[in-house]
């Protein structure tokens, strides 16, 4: 069975693009949201495998919504993304509990099957 990922990012035309790039790993977006707020909301609804979170939310800094997310009783696994390939190192990502850091123009190349893929820590 595919992880379930849900998308979290406020620009409607990287969801397509990162829908599609999942879904080509293997992955099966169940939802997509557009603000920290309705991702965390859509997250405790639908307690997805996987989560791709954009850094630069219009209503809440990404690394900080990761650090909730990660957190999440079920133990999703949260990546973070942004345009800016700088704009969340080591640190932000250790921090924030999620499993990497992949800049928006290289998630085509990452082996998200892998990031996202794999087996939760269900708590």
């Amino acid at each position: 069975m595919a992880a379930s990922v849900l998308i979290v990012d406020d620009d409607r035309s990287f969801h397509d693009l990162a829908a599609r790039l999942l879904a080509a790993a293997g992955l099966d977006v169940v939802a997509r949201a557009d603000s920290a707020g309705a991702g965390l909301a859509a997250a405790r609804g639908i307690k997805p495998d996987a989560i791709l979170v954009d850094v630069m939310l219009p209503d809440r800094d990404g690394v900080e919504l990761a650090c909730d997310l990660a957190g999440l009783p079920w133990g999703p696994r949260v990546l973070l993304t942004s345009v800016s390939d700088e704009i969340a190192g080591g640190a932000e990502v250790d921090r924030s509990g999620a499993v990497d850091f992949i800049p928006k123009d290289a998630l085509g190349m990452a082996p998200l099957e892998l990031i996202l893929g794999g087996a939760p820590a269900r708590g």
